[in-house]
C-alpha cells in the first residue's frame, strides 16, 4: 500500500476477527516501532507482545477504555525508560506501529497508557523495571466486519496559514 494511501485509511478498530496475526507479521510491525525517530538518539524503547488470549484478557479488563483488547489478536505494550523525551519518542514508535499495522491489513487502536491509574499495575503485571513508563497500549488484529471507525475533519477544518 502507498504510503499516504496508509495514512488515509488508518483508523482505530475496537472489533476484532478471530483470524489470528503471523508472529513474522509482528515483527514486521514492532520493527517500524524500533525505527522511530527519538531525541537524542536515545532510544529509550521496549516492546512487549501479549498474544495469550487469558493474559490479554486480564490485561485489557484493568484498563478504563480498553476492553475490547480482550478480543484482539495481541496487544503491543509499548514501555520507555524514564528519559527526558520519553513520552514524544514513544508516541513516535507508537504512531509507527499502527501505520505499519495498517499497511499490512492489520487493525489497531490505540489505548492511553502515560498518566493512567492503571498504568503501574500493568508494569508491574509485565515485569517491566522501575524506570520505565507504559506509554502506550495497542490493539492488534484483522478488523472484524464494519469495524472501521468514523472519518477524519477535512484538511480545510484543521489548516492554518501563517496564523490561526
Amino acid at each position: 500500500m502507498d504510503f499516504f494511501e496508509t495514512i488515509n485509511k488508518r483508523r482505530s478498530v475496537r472489533s476484532y476477527s478471530r483470524k489470528l496475526i503471523d508472529k513474522e507479521e509482528i515483527k514486521k510491525i514492532i520493527d517500524a516501532g524500533r525505527l522511530a525517530p527519538t531525541a537524542r538518539c536515545e532510544e529509550p524503547w521496549e516492546f512487549v507482545v501479549v498474544t495469550q488470549r487469558e493474559r490479554l484478557e486480564a490485561l485489557a479488563a484493568i484498563t478504563d477504555h480498553g476492553k475490547f483488547m480482550a478480543s484482539a489478536s495481541a496487544g503491543v505494550f509499548v514501555l520507555c525508560k524514564n528519559t527526558k523525551y520519553y513520552l514524544e519518542d514513544g508516541c513516535a514508535a507508537t504512531e509507527n506501529i499502527l501505520l505499519a499495522a495498517a499497511s499490512l491489513g492489520i487493525g489497531s487502536c490505540w489505548i492511553a497508557g502515560d498518566k493512567k491509574a492503571y498504568a503501574d499495575k500493568i508494569l508491574k503485571i509485565l515485569k517491566a523495571p522501575q524506570d520505565y513508563k507504559l506509554i502506550s497500549i495497542i490493539s492488534l488484529g484483522y478488523p472484524a466486519e464494519g469495524a472501521i471507525d468514523r472519518d477524519k475533519r477535512d484538511l480545510e477544518d484543521v489548516l492554518h496559514w501563517e496564523e490561526f
